[in-house]
């Protein structure tokens, strides 16, 4: 029996707004969540990343919201800006047609302006803990009639600091509020901090043994730290992605990175995080409309964002742990989609790799960007092409820095299969010779194979692995 938003006690206008939207069936975890969060239970919920859960929680509780009472009943808190920008939006979308105000009260915008607004009596606020205990303080906000609060990114809200802020928010309400925790990971940790708010919560958790969307690909590739803006660019060239999320762990180098990539051609913005609200919001905006390809970012910075449009993750730095690594791969293969994340690591970090597949429970795959393809090393080592998993390039990839000054000549014809090419530079000098009359029919094949290389050498440009095969030659 197929499940909808008609058979539980939702307001219609909502459900002909998610229509409107073109959603029309509920998520797993939306299925859990609201049942349970309408009976007034306290929840802690864990699903992946791109599932629904903002929806999870939105509905249930603004369907409780009383229009002709202008007072705050819902609060919602959230790690940063962006995050609470998107629940904002989704939650004005979701009210449309209705008396509902909802606002935003995030830390870095102008308190003047958000105290103008909370005089127009919103029933819903979304903030930062900072924010809305600041305005609490100063007897400018109050929960007294609130009759829910959700954390959402719970594990992100108390690893920035604030599970002293919360318990004073929570501290400011009532007594019988309900309280909802939300994220793609839950810890030991929380649970027991769930023990001192809550009052027999109900934990639901959506496939917690799958802590990644099965929809996922999981490559790598290796290569030298210098070299990693330009495996960068070659990766990004190669799969050319609609939109990916480019990843960054130190902050202070996230302005030089984006100039570095910014030349070598590629199209990207950067995701500052202490760049104003109105710059974050242009850069949101440009990213989702499609205006440039790449978004680099923190984990900080992007932590529950929801870009549709997102085909790819790529890790320059990779993520301090699984958990990180979960969320970075969240932004990508949302909703059932598929998607691919792809880390960008030395030779010294392979060792993590193997760390996040036991963690993870996923497979990650390795990769060469070789002659056009995304190989896997035994494909490289004389392995059969064209096998499963193999990810194809309807363009030549160029290898080096100097294929790219030498333009397009430099670049391989698709059809030269490097194998091949490989196969018959192994063969010994001396066999490949001009053909005389009565020839054997393995030195007339050294001597076609010779004439082949001769032809691509002198309208294409000897390539990187043929260059690379001479110097071993001459060593040994």
């Amino acid at each position: 029996m197929t499940t909808t938003f008609e058979q539980w006690p939702l307001p219609e206008r909502f459900v002909h707004n998610l229509r409107e939207a073109g959603i029309t069936e509920p998520t797993p975890v939306q299925q859990e969540a609201i049942p349970v969060i309408l009976g007034g239970s306290d929840v802690i919920a864990q699903s992946q990343t791109g599932t629904g859960k903002t929806l999870a929680y939105l509905l249930p509780v603004m369907a409780r919201l009383e229009e002709a009472k202008r007072a705050v009943q819902v609060v919602i808190l959230v790690p940063t800006r962006e995050l609470g920008m998107q629940i904002v939006q989704e939650a004005e979308k979701l009210a449309a047609g209705t008396d509902i105000r909802v606002q935003q009260l995030i830390g870095g915008a102008s308190l003047s302006r958000q105290l103008e607004k909370l005089k127009l009596h919103p029933q819903l606020v979304v903030g930062t803990p900072g924010r809305v205990l600041e305005l609490i303080t100063k007897r400018k906000l109050s929960l007294h009639q609130a009759k829910a609060v959700v954390v959402d990114e719970v594990d992100q809200v108390f690893d920035l600091g604030s599970k002293a802020e919360v318990d004073k928010i929570l501290s400011s309400m009532l007594r019988d509020r309900q309280i909802l925790f939300f994220s793609a990971t839950i810890t030991a940790g929380i649970r027991n901090l769930a023990g001192k708010w809550m009052r027999e919560p109900v934990e639901l958790a959506i496939k917690p043994e799958e802590r990644a969307a099965a929809t996922l690909e999981h490559l790598y590739l290796v290569g030298d730290d210098r070299d990693k803006i330009n495996l960068l660019r070659r990766v990004v060239r190669h799969f050319n992605p609609k939109l990916a999320i480019v990843f960054i762990g130190d902050t202070e180098d996230i302005a030089e990175v984006a100039a570095k990539i910014r030349y070598t051609g590629l199209s990207i913005e950067a995701l500052y995080g202490d760049s104003g609200k109105q710059e974050r919001a242009k850069v949101m905006s440009g990213f989702r409309d499609g205006r440039f390809q790449l978004l680099l970012a923190t984990d900080v910075a992007a932590r529950g964002l929801d870009f549709p449009g997102v085909t790819h993750v790529i890790n320059f730095d990779l993520p301090i742990d699984a958990e990180h690594y979960v969320h970075r791969a969240g932004r990508t293969g949302r909703m059932g989609r598929t998607g691919t994340v792809i880390s960008l690591l030395t030779e010294r970090e392979r060792f993590i790799i193997r760390k996040f597949e036991k963690a993870l429970g996923v497979t990650f795959t390795e990769r060469k960007l070789y002659g056009g393809e995304a190989l896997a090393p035994a494909e490289m080592r004389g392995g059969s092409r064209g096998g499963k998993g193999t990810v194809r390039s309807d363009k030549p990839e160029q290898t080096t820095a100097e294929s790219v000054k030498a333009g397009p000549s430099a670049s391989r014809s698709p059809q030269a299969s490097p194998r091949k090419a490989a196969a018959s530079a192994d063969k010994p000098k001396a066999a490949v010779t001009a053909k005389p009359k009565g020839q054997s029919g393995k030195a007339a094949e050294s001597a076609r194979a010779k004439s082949s290389r001769e032809r691509d050498r002198k309208s294409k440009g000897a390539p990187k692995w043929l260059k690379e095969k001479r110097e071993q030659d001459k060593r040994s």
